[in-house]
């Protein structure tokens, strides 16, 4: 069975270029714009498990370093993967990102083949 991950961008160009790059790697894929819609769409998945979440940090309604803090705080997603795919590269919000609990940290413009190393090494088998 596939892997399900979680992708929340308010990019739509970047959104698809990370679908496609999973879902040739033969990862499910869904997609979120924010991360109030990231929260809806994992409440939605109730009893489905997500092995891993892919967001943005700077994003219109709730941003990735609050989202991250919110889904981390639900039993049924604390020990979930979490990385950032984003432009930020400032050492303080890297660091509030490891704090909400991102586990990799990524800048865009990415590689997708840097992309999927780091998820294979962050999704268990």
């Amino acid at each position: 069975m596939a892997k399900t991950i979680l992708v929340v961008d308010d990019s739509a160009s970047l959104r698809r270029v990370v679908n496609l790059a999973l879902t040739a790697a033969g990862y499910e894929v869904i997609e979120a714009g924010d991360g109030v819609e990231g929260l809806k769409k994992l409440a939605a998945l109730a009893g489905k498990k997500v092995h891993l979440i892919i967001s943005d940090v700077n994003m219109p309604n709730m941003d990735g370093i609050e989202f991250v803090t919110e889904v981390k705080a639900q039993s049924a997603f604390k020990f979930t993967p979490v990385i950032m795919l984003t432009t930020e590269g400032d050492d303080e919000v890297k660091m509030a990102g490891r704090t909400a609990g991102a586990k990799a940290w990524i800048i865009k413009p990415f590689n997708p083949e840097q992309m999927l190393n780091a998820v294979s090494k962050l999704i268990l088998p």
